[in-house]
């Protein structure tokens, strides 16, 4: 989502700074989650970075996640968060003072990696200041409870985090999100379905594998199209739909996962109020070949930003809106 291999980030104005973060930024304070980041499949996918190159964990707990957006702590634990953020704060103070000390006696080389260092603190104040500020704020309530026990399965856990990602947007409790299903190697629970999904992508050709594989993937298709419907079914202000607000891509990071290859992704995007029902072919190819950054800042000004570059873009699509 940033455009950006991590030996590149160095040189690039926002580092390896992704789409969603980008995004964040803009936000700012004014949900109680700027972003939140969620992963079905198990592992640290890394999918969303800072502009100062920390990856940002993904949350992979159904139960976590409904209670980080919905369940209101009791008094004596907001007592003991606000505690911790308290004494987090002055133990930020005393690593500032130290490294403002340090710095005078550094090379310019090692300055500027102190300066990273300072950077990445003030990010961590920042979210702090932020848990605090929302710390007394009621959560909303929703009518919607996870079943009892949790599904173990992966079939069973998707659509789960598709309903909360729902149930976050409707209540305002972050406008971004990203929802990373990894390439599990256990069972998938999928009838028909033997192997492990990062080893069938890896077919070669092999029709057995690529018999699983498409079970696999009509099932990722069938999930989105029923979280699409619900978006659209669900209405607000006035006769706009929550699909109409909302921008929702879909797709991979790589164009061919047998090869390792990042070239010609294939992406869904839908919602936002762009225009759709067609499919798009852009050069892949030569000086004129389309970064995925031209999509990534099409998406970021639709949603407000007023930036003419993002990552490697060269412009934005045409024909989007």
């Amino acid at each position: 989502l940033s455009g950006i291999r991590s030996d590149m980030a160095k040189s690039m104005p926002e580092g390896n700074i992704t789409l969603d973060q980008k995004a964040a930024e803009y936000v700012g304070t004014t949900t109680r989650f700027p972003s939140m980041q969620l992963n079905v499949g198990g592992g640290d996918d890394g999918i969303s970075w800072t502009r100062n190159g920390v990856s940002i964990p993904s949350m992979s707990h159904l139960q976590a996640l409904f209670d980080a957006l919905f369940l209101e702590t009791d008094e004596a634990h907001k007592r003991r968060l606000a505690r911790s953020y308290k004494l987090n704060s002055s133990i930020l103070d005393l690593v500032r003072e130290d490294a403002s000390d340090l710095k005078r006696r550094l090379s310019s080389n090692d300055v500027e990696k102190l300066d990273e260092y300072f950077t990445s603190v003030r990010e961590v104040e920042k979210r702090l200041q932020m848990s605090e500020a929302w710390l007394n704020k009621a959560k909303p309530k929703v009518d919607y409870q996870l079943p009892k026990p949790l599904p173990t399965s992966f079939y069973e856990e998707v659509p789960l985090y598709y309903d909360l990602i729902k149930l976050a947007l409707i209540t305002d409790s972050t406008r971004i999100l990203t929802y990373s299903i990894n390439g599990w190697s256990g069972d998938s629970g999928l009838p028909g379905v033997r192997q492990g999904y990062h080893a069938l992508t890896h077919h070669g050709q092999d029709p057995t594998r690529l018999k699983e594989l498409t079970i696999i993937e009509t099932f990722h298709a069938a999930q989105l199209a029923r979280f699409l419907g619900d978006l659209k079914r669900t209405q607000v202000e006035g006769e706009s739909s929550l699909l109409d607000r909302t921008m929702v891509l879909f797709g991979s990071g790589m164009g061919n996962a047998s090869s390792h290859s990042n070239r010609d992704l294939p992406l869904i995007l839908a919602g936002g109020g762009f225009i759709h029902g067609e499919h798009k072919d852009f050069p892949k190819v030569g000086e004129k070949q389309t970064p995925a950054c031209n999509l990534y800042l099409s998406m970021l000004q639709r949603f407000g930003l007023e930036i003419d570059h993002f990552g490697t873009s060269s412009g934005t699509l045409e024909g989007l809106a």
